[in-house]
């Protein structure tokens, strides 16, 4: 990898407000632009809102769509990479959880939520594919909220080569500093167990639907340390420099990077 600037932004999306939410990615972009950030990272579903009730069917978009073109047209007037997210409709009706990456060529590829939470699981449909996404500086994956649950997952991406795992988060209830505690059981994991940075970033205040989110973000070094940190409980924008040298520093000791002495051969995983 090559040393980048990333930026992750904490933001309220009520539900159905596609276009007031789409607006506000491009104030937040340009802010990250100035601060010099190569790449910006908004929270799960954020541009069409949250909500694991049936009334998500009408703010869900097609991609392409208004939100993926609007999207890819700000990351090529800023010359930023963007991964925002929407509950996207499909052809037959289906509702999934996606997030967008969007590159300053405005093109846009896309990553399908794997792994859906049990309330959720009456309303959307599960992704298949595991992709990463290559760009001149770094190459990541994408897991939404509780697919960082799954450690085959982060194993997985950082096996095909990712160096960064974006986790961004619709995650409700309870206060910023609670939700960064309940993350670190498991987002530390991930980082150390697989020498990857990890970098998640969740929704802030009412969705307008019954919900609330605690407004909370974090970026975590290959060797599980916390980098950077917000528990504002507010709408912002938290910058982190992620270093080659900090990747190297784990990959490039015998002792503490794990990954290539794993012992898939008589692991003998069933599912």
């Amino acid at each position: 990898m090559k040393d980048i600037r990333i930026a992750v932004v904490v933001t309220c999306s009520p539900v159905g407000k596609n276009a007031e939410n789409i607006d506000k990615v491009a104030r937040w972009a340009a802010r990250a632009r100035d601060q010099g950030a190569g790449l910006v990272c908004f929270p799960e579903l954020n541009l069409t809102g949250y909500s694991n009730h049936p009334d998500i069917l009408k703010a869900a978009e097609t991609v392409p769509g208004p939100c993926s073109e609007k999207l890819a047209a700000i990351a090529g007037e800023n010359k930023l990479i963007l991964l925002a997210g929407l509950a996207e409709k499909t052809l037959d009706e289906r509702v999934l959880a996606t997030h967008l990456v969007a590159s300053p060529d405005r093109s846009v590829q896309v990553y399908r939520k794997l792994h859906l939470a049990p309330p959720e699981q009456k309303i959307f449909s599960p992704g298949d594919r595991v992709p990463l996404f290559k760009t001149e500086a770094v190459t990541f994956g994408i897991q939404l909220c509780y697919d960082a649950h799954f450690p085959e997952l982060a194993t997985r991406m950082t096996l095909d080569g990712a160096d960064v795992i974006f986790m961004p988060h619709a995650s409700p209830r309870g206060e910023a500093l609670q939700k960064h505690v309940s993350w670190m059981r498991h987002l530390t994991a991930r980082a150390y167990d697989n020498g990857v940075f990890i970098v998640a970033v969740n929704q802030v205040g009412e969705n307008g639907r019954g919900l609330s989110f605690p407004g909370n973000a974090v970026v975590i070094s290959p060797s599980g340390e916390i980098m950077a940190k917000d528990l504002s409980g507010k709408e912002g924008l938290l910058l982190a420099d992620l270093r080659a040298e900090d990747l190297a520093y784990v990959r490039d000791h015998r002792m503490r990077y794990f990954l290539p002495n794993r012992r898939p051969d008589v692991y003998h995983l069933k599912g």
